[in-house]
């Protein structure tokens, strides 16, 4: 997972040197990433999400995030269920003025969050795991790449503690 990581930033920095034009982020913007997660910190289960950013000036925005998981591990007549909730504030960093991206359709970008997350189990004894299975505050931290194919819709990928997952992709939309 680390060789795909820094394959990736060597990429996307490389990638930015390539292009001059505009840079693809700005402090009216308004960001709306929905995504899936392409693994899981969890045994089963495919993670998505959502998160919604709004610039507060050229190189800042602020907003939350939402991710979403759910497992059925039934086994021979055995109902059991894990899900698992993620709920964050959330800042990201625009890299672009600061490595001097002029590329209208690359957004480069990096930040912490702060949120709470729940974790459910169920099963047809009657268990449920609750809050002894990690339920609360957590700390996460993530680094995407936005690549816009016009000026309001596009693709990204971020990596990190994302929610339930450490890798996701999907749509990114600019209003």
């Amino acid at each position: 997972m680390k060789k795909l990581f820094h394959g990736i930033l060597i990429y996307l920095f490389c990638l930015s040197k390539v292009f001059a034009q505009n840079g693809a982020f700005s402090k009216t913007d308004k960001l709306l990433n929905i995504g899936i997660g392409v693994n899981s910190f969890y045994d089963n289960g495919i993670p998505f999400g959502a998160s919604f950013e709004k610039g507060i000036n050229d190189n800042i925005s602020v907003g939350g995030n939402f991710d979403y998981l759910a497992t059925d591990f039934g086994a021979s007549g055995v109902n059991s269920k894990f899900t698992a909730i993620y709920l964050a504030a959330r800042g990201s960093y625009h890299f672009n003025n600061l490595l001097k991206v002029n590329n209208k359709h690359i957004d480069l970008y990096a930040g912490p969050s702060l949120g709470y997350r729940i974790f459910s189990w169920k099963d047809d004894f009657g268990g449920s795991l609750g809050n002894k299975y990690g339920s609360g505050l957590f700390i996460g931290i993530h680094i995407g790449g936005k690549y816009y194919f016009n000026d309001k819709i596009g693709v990204f990928l971020e990596l990190g503690d994302v929610g339930s997952t450490n890798a996701r992709l999907g749509l990114a939309i600019k209003f």
